[in-house]
């Protein structure tokens, strides 16, 4: 029992998320988080819930439907990034206006390179992000050679 709540668990397998292909169990696409054990393989889904909380704010473990409804919670997971996304553009665009009057232009260097490693983690957690939610709604990925 993490932060209060009871830990994930994972509602009846109903057709929706079964491995439609053979084989396909268990293997994660480049991107994948490390966090979340490959779609198919024992518990992850429980481990994708995990990881989806932790991305979101806090407050948001507290909502029952997106701890009920895995799909749902990756989508708000997903957007959740994505508007960290368009703050980081954001960020990165006016810093250099808005701090040049109150910072030493160093300072302001520094900042610019905070807002660009932070664009590049988010990049990162988006595909991430996006791969979960493709293998919630059913989608099983395969090695390529």
């Amino acid at each position: 029992m993490a932060w209060g709540f009871p830990a994930y668990e994972a509602p009846e397998a109903k057709g929706a998320g079964l491995s439609r292909t053979p084989g396909t169990e268990g293997f994660a696409p480049a991107g994948w988080p490390r966090e979340v054990r490959p779609p198919g393989a024992p518990g992850w889904e429980q481990s994708a819930a995990a990881w989806l909380l932790d991305l979101c704010p806090a407050d948001w473990r507290g909502y029952p439907g997106l701890r009920k409804h895995l799909v749902v919670l990756a989508r708000f997971a997903l957007l959740h990034v994505e508007a960290g996304q368009t703050a980081a553009a954001r960020g990165l665009s006016e810093t250099r206006a808005d701090l040049r009057d109150v910072a030493d232009l160093d300072v302001i260097e520094a900042a610019v390179q905070t807002w660009q490693l932070e664009q590049a983690r988010l990049l990162g957690l988006r595909r991430a992000v996006g791969l979960v939610e493709e293998a919630i709604r059913g989608r099983r990925f395969t090695a390529r050679l």
